[in-house]
């Protein structure tokens, strides 16, 4: 029988939160969901820590190491459900309500290709709303989601070939979630449907954030900003590493020569890829970002098929 969802997660060397996370898909057992886990060449297997699942568990590992981009794509790609939650491996599924909300939004409304989570700690208390895809207190249409946890229609995720694997990791979502608008998709917010996220310190350096972060955004300009914007916004999303550098106190004195000089080796495979979003896209984008505007499902015409 096909599978209605698929869980996803991506792991990288650290054992202890894979681990959890697999443990914790007994709350969604009664889903039957499909597992799979990639694995970004973890120095321990996740296939060793594979018997923490309460369910079968199938590991993709690549040995060299392309990162947890390319990893959410292949685990799409190789989904047998038409609905995939993907996972970092330091969450942890808190209810089975969750699951079947964001599930409920996506099998009733076809313009919805993906859904987020709110953050939690691991006894279910939400983060600060600052730290949430929106201070929404009701269901609401997003610009982004939080990639720690999210929901995709794998149809509609395959449709704008996934996430741009350029971009590695940091800012990758906010971009994937554009060209869904441009494709004439929402992604939308639930706040009450949470996911722990019990950050795991492991493979986390502050200058690599704040050089990837920088760097993505001058990628994001450069694959989907018309001409007459991405003339003016490159040289603004430079300088604006320097203010996050100043501003968060990071001592990176050759970053800036990193950033121009990496951008620079980029450009004719940029320039190859190159597809501008539509002005109107750029419009709605910004409303978004700018507004709350609660999420409204299809008027029900007929009973949704079960999972």
């Amino acid at each position: 029988m096909t599978r209605t969802l698929t869980v996803g997660i991506t792991t990288r060397n650290r054992p202890e939160s894979l681990r959890t996370c697999l443990a914790s898909i007994a709350v969604i057992r009664d889903l039957d969901p499909e597992v799979l886990v990639f694995d970004d060449a973890s120095a321990s297997p996740a296939a060793d820590h594979a018997a923490a699942c309460p369910l079968p568990v199938r590991v993709m590992r690549d040995e060299s190491a392309p990162g947890p981009v390319v990893g959410r794509n292949r685990l799409v790609e190789a989904a047998e459900g038409e609905f995939t939650l993907l996972l970092d491996d330091d969450t942890r599924i808190l209810s089975i309500e969750s699951i079947q909300a964001a599930l409920q939004v996506l099998r009733a409304d076809p313009r919805v290709a993906a859904v987020a989570f709110a953050q939690a700690e691991a006894d279910g208390r939400p983060w600060p709303e600052r730290m949430q895809p929106s201070t929404a207190r009701v269901p609401s249409i997003v610009a982004a989601f939080t990639g720690f946890a999210h929901m995709v229609r794998r149809s509609a995720f395959l449709a704008v070939s996934g996430y741009r694997e350029a971009l590695g990791f940091y800012g990758e979502e906010k971009e994937l979630c554009l060209r869904l608008v441009d494709a004439g998709h929402q992604t939308v917010y639930l706040p009450d449907a949470r996911v722990a996220h019990v950050p795991d310190p492991a493979n986390r350096d502050r200058r690599q954030y704040l050089r990837l972060v920088a760097r993505n955004d001058c990628l994001n300009t450069l694959y989907n900003d018309p001409l007459t914007r991405l003339v003016w916004m490159l040289p603004a999303r430079v300088v604006l590493y320097f203010r996050m550098r100043r501003n968060w106190q990071i001592a990176d004195p050759w970053g800036g020569w990193w950033l121009v000089r990496d951008l620079a080796r980029r450009m004719p495979a940029i320039w190859r890829d190159r597809r501008p979003v539509s002005r109107g896209t750029l419009a709605r984008w910004r409303a978004i970002q700018n507004g709350q505007t609660a999420y409204e499902p299809p008027p029900q015409t007929g009973s949704a098929p079960g999972c």
